[in-house]
């Protein structure tokens, strides 16, 4: 059994379009007054509000404001303060790590965009009327909204979220008790290198071609985003152009997820042990600027390098790949990176000028050639088989 995500496109009517939109204001309003009181309190009086304390002053709340809070779920409303204290508990928790800090900030409208009731049943129902001709899920203070469910929806539905994405609304279930969909057996392994120039190739050999979905929509995003910067702030013409502006990046996103779930799952349906390299994109994505006294160098081409790994979304797919093949029974594996590339795999000959090019590998002891991510790729699956526990013989 697991525990899975399913997404689905809502159908509503007008009217619930501006219920739905008003339901996300409202809970975005709420979270903003709890965190200014939290604020407030600790300035003033070095008093710490905690989400008990704020839950209980809900009911006053929905009282004094009937049209208001009062209209939406109580359940969804404390999911909303409790929202904000996990965001305070991470606070807290990255300052005793001596990391960057994050203090919550205040959310505006373009930063609030879910809601969620955290028990079917409780202000919210889904696929609340079974008996009719289309899939529907009930949202208290919404109504019964039409939803597009294009896939059958298994396990018990855990908790239902509202979701906008544009002028789009979603609704997001997650369900425990998922049955495991099992692959069989194929009896292969594979290693895989993360590349720019090949999104990804396998120790077998495949290269898959890097789509690079942002340089192919940099014009037209270009333009949406001059477009934009020429309109004058709050007026309607700047609202369309932030709308069009969001509609492009939205379009990359979906197109760069719906590459990721294809790739992962052509490599979980033909290996059963996958071996991936331990990325830190983080690091490997840090502006190589410098400093005033200490400029750095190359910056206009790590600056190019740093945009492509992001567009290629290495992070994003692992996450799938990892999730895909664990859904299916498959083993992932990751392990160190670190001069794989440069590490003959017939003689273990490590070397920086093994690798000729980007492309281009020559051992210098043994002379054994091939593609360099192959060879990247051969390695990483060596590493990862290497690193786990020998089977117990019987």
């Amino acid at each position: 059994m697991a525990r899975r995500a399913y997404v689905f496109l809502l159908r509503p009517t007008s009217g619930q379009v501006q219920r739905a939109f008003a339901c996300i204001e409202d809970h975005r309003i709420l979270y903003n007054a709890a965190l200014e009181e939290r604020r407030t309190a600790y300035r003033k009086a070095g008093v710490t509000i905690r989400y008990g304390q704020q839950s209980g002053q809900l009911k006053e709340i929905r009282r004094a404001d009937l049209q208001g809070q009062g209209r939406w779920s109580f359940s969804s409303q404390q999911a909303t303060l409790r929202r904000l204290s996990k965001a305070f508990d991470g606070f807290f928790r990255r300052v005793k790590a001596g990391q960057a800090p994050g203090y919550p900030r205040f959310k505006g409208r373009g930063r609030f965009d879910s809601v969620q009731w955290p028990k079917d049943g409780d202000g919210c129902r889904w696929n609340c009327t079974p008996d009719s001709d289309h899939v529907r899920v009930y949202l208290q203070g919404i109504g019964h909204v039409k939803v597009r469910a294009h896939r059958k929806v298994e396990g018990r539905v855990k908790t239902i979220t509202l979701k906008r994405a544009g002028k789009r609304l979603y609704v997001v279930l997650s369900c425990d008790d998922v049955p495991a969909l099992t692959l069989p057996q194929t009896g292969s392994k594979a290693g895989i290198d993360m590349g720019v120039v090949s999104f990804l190739t396998t120790s077998d050999g495949r290269h898959e071609p890097n789509p690079r979905f942002v340089q192919t929509m940099a014009g037209e995003l270009a333009a949406a985003q001059q477009a934009l910067s020429r309109k004058t702030r709050g007026s309607h013409n700047r609202a369309k152009a932030r709308a069009k502006v969001a509609a492009i990046h939205t379009k990359i996103r979906r197109q760069r997820a719906d590459f990721h779930h294809k790739s992962a799952l052509t490599l979980v349906r033909a290996h059963d042990v996958i071996a991936h390299e331990k990325l830190r994109i983080d690091n490997m994505t840090r502006s190589a600027s410098g400093t005033v006294t200490e400029p750095g160098t190359n910056v206009a081409q790590k600056s190019g390098l740093n945009k492509s790994i992001l567009d290629a979304g290495w992070a994003a797919f692992l996450r799938i790949l990892t999730a895909k093949a664990e859904s299916a029974g498959r083993t992932t594996i990751a392990v160190d990176a670190a001069h794989t590339s440069q590490t003959c795999p017939e003689c273990g000959h490590a070397a920086k000028q093994n690798r000729r090019t980007q492309a281009e590998f020559a051992c210098q002891g043994c002379g054994y050639t091939d593609h360099a991510d192959i060879v990247g790729a051969i390695n990483v699956l060596r590493r990862g088989l290497a690193s786990q526990p020998e089977p117990v013989k019987v």
